[in-house]
């Protein structure tokens, strides 16, 4: 095929980034010209222009279950995006369109519709979301981490890829990571992060935590954008950032174990990189609950140990940290016997099959 061309999209959270990102290699040795639309101030921007990646910002309005009187506003920006993509996918003439979900996707995936260019969604989640579930019936294609998944897709579109893994993960080293933090080799590592928005309650019961945990770890913590404590700089043992993205991979080879959101691209990483978890997924009250069924589907597979957030404190997060570290081996061991596909070749072969 001459003139090979991409449009990716997806944004909102990196969860809705990283598996773009994790293509970019494949693309460009398939001789694929990329390019990027997202929304016009949000993460995915920043992620995506560092990367020297067309970047390409619309219009982009929340889409919610509930009623909210901003419904009616977000729907007119909506509309507005639908436009610039589609005049945006007139211009760029891509051979396919590859789409991560996120409300920005959209728009983009309808406006890929309207010029008949194909459309491949991949869906994280065991539910998927309302973006996706949006988009599905333009998309030619829908891709999957979960078999559970392929239940609520349209039988002739679901695809069971597995989630696209950063490659880059696995190139960091323990050396760099203690350099990075500070740290030592006397005590084990605990990385803890709430996602690449942050979690207040995560942040607020580690740091009351901290006095207790620092006894027996050294601690970094990925606390989000604009959570940052100036008064905890000088603490000995404890690093804090808002976000990692080129060091994360060294941060992962230095830690020993993880607490986390459950969003399904980072526990995918967490089961490829082997490393034991405690995950304390996004309640129901602020989410669909997919992140619960994401959690509970790992700690079922023996991968995980799951602390709710309605039961997460100061004193559940020691107990639930200590208990994981004790018991590492065993969460090892279930990942090691795990048959682990990154998504990345599957993936692939579908964008080789369908490009126009």
């Amino acid at each position: 095929m001459k003139n090979k061309s991409i449009v990716l999209t997806g944004g909102g959270t990196a969860g809705h980034v990283t598996p773009n990102i994790a293509l970019l290699k494949r693309l460009k040795e398939e001789g694929y010209k990329i390019s990027y639309i997202g929304s016009k101030d949000g993460i995915e921007r920043e992620l995506i222009t560092k990367l020297k990646i067309d970047y390409y910002g619309i219009s982009s309005g929340k889409l919610r279950r509930y009623f909210d009187k901003k419904n009616f506003s977000d729907m007119f920006r909506v509309i507005k995006g639908i436009k610039e993509a589609s005049s945006l996918i007139k211009k760029l003439k891509p051979s396919i369109v590859f789409s991560k979900g996120g409300f920005v996707s959209v728009p983009v995936v309808i406006g890929a519709k309207t010029h008949k260019i194909p459309v491949i969604i991949h869906e994280s989640d065991i539910t998927p979301g309302l973006a996706n579930k949006m988009a599905m019936p333009f998309a030619t294609k829908v891709c999957t981490t979960f078999p559970e998944t392929l239940e609520k897709v349209s039988h002739k579109k679901g695809v069971l890829t597995g989630s696209p893994i950063r490659g880059s993960l696995f190139s960091g080293t323990v050396k760099a990571g203690l350099e990075l933090c500070g740290f030592n080799y006397e005590k084990p590592i605990l990385l803890v992060m709430g996602g690449s928005l942050g979690s207040v309650k995560i942040n607020s019961s580690l740091r009351e935590a901290l006095d207790t945990l620092l006894k027996n770890f050294q601690i970094v913590h990925i606390c989000g954008k604009g959570n940052f404590d100036n008064s905890l700089n000088s603490v000995k043992g404890y690093k804090q950032f808002e976000y990692l993205s080129e060091e994360l991979p060294n941060i992962f080879a230095a830690c020993d174990i993880i607490a986390s959101r459950a969003g399904s691209n980072s526990i995918c990483e967490f089961l490829a990189l082997k490393k034991p978890n405690l995950l304390i997924p996004l309640s129901k009250e602020h989410s669909r609950g997919d992140q619960i069924l994401n959690a509970m589907s790992f700690e079922k597979q023996g991968f995980s140990k799951v602390l709710l957030e309605e039961d997460l404190t100061s004193e559940t997060l020691i107990n639930s940290i200590t208990s994981l570290y004790s018991e590492r081996g065993v969460y090892c061991k279930n990942m090691k016997q795990a048959k682990v596909s990154s998504g990345v070749d599957e993936i692939m072969n579908l964008i080789l099959k369908y490009s126009k």
